[in-house]
C-alpha cells in the first residue's frame, strides 16, 4: 500500500557517504525537522541528471530559507549518489542518500519494476514532504511524466 498523507515515513536504515560510508535510520532524517525527500528512479539517468536534482539545487537555497532540508535518494548504491552529486555541484546540505536494496521505497510503497531497461526494482519518481516524520505532502508522478515532483511544484505546493 503507498503511503499517504498523515502517516509516519516507516523506520527504515538508508546509506550517504559523508567521512566514509555511514548508516542512518529515517527517524534520525526526520524526526524534529521539516523534510522534503523526492526520490529519482536513477541516477545518471536523462531526466533525473537534466531536470530533476538539477531543479532542487537551482531551488535550494529557497528550500533553505523555509527551514526545509532536501535530501534525494535513488535505488543506487552510496558511491554512485556521492559521484552524482559531485558531477552535478550538488551544494553541501543537501544530502542524497542510498536506497541500495529498495527497503524505503518499498515501505513507502513506491517501487517500479524496472527490470524491462535493466534496472530492476527501482523507485517511482515521487517527493514528499514532512514535517517531525509526518507526511504532509505528497507528489508521484505518472509513468514517464515529470511534472509534480519538481522543485519549482514543490515548493509553489508547500504550506506557507
Amino acid at each position: 500500500m503507498t503511503i499517504q498523507i498523515g502517516d509516519q515515513i516507516p523506520e527504515v536504515v538508508l546509506k550517504r557517504i559523508r567521512e566514509g560510508v555511514e548508516s542512518v535510520d529515517t527517524p534520525t532524517l526526520f524526526e524534529a525537522r521539516k523534510v522534503v525527500l523526492f526520490a529519482v528512479p536513477g541516477a545518471f539517468t536523462p531526466t533525473c541528471s537534466e531536470k530533476h536534482l538539477p531543479g532542487f539545487i537551482e531551488r535550494f537555497e529557497d528550500f533553505r530559507n523555509r527551514g526545509i532540508e532536501v535530501i534525494c535518494m535513488a535505488v543506487n548504491d552510496p558511491f554512485v549518489m556521492q559521484a552524482w552529486g559531485r558531477t552535478l555541484d550538488a551544494p553541501e546540505g543537501l544530502q542524497l542518500v542510498s536506497d541500495g536494496n529498495a527497503d524505503l521505497t518499498r515501505a513507502l510503497g513506491l517501487e517500479m519494476d524496472a527490470s524491462g531497461y535493466g534496472m530492476g526494482i527501482r523507485a517511482k519518481r515521487f517527493a514528499l514532504y514532512a514535517e517531525n516524520g509526518v507526511v504532509r505532502e505528497l507528489f508521484v508522478e505518472a509513468p514517464g511524466e515529470f511534472k509534480v515532483s519538481s522543485a519549482d511544484y514543490v515548493l509553489e505546493h508547500l504550506p506557507a
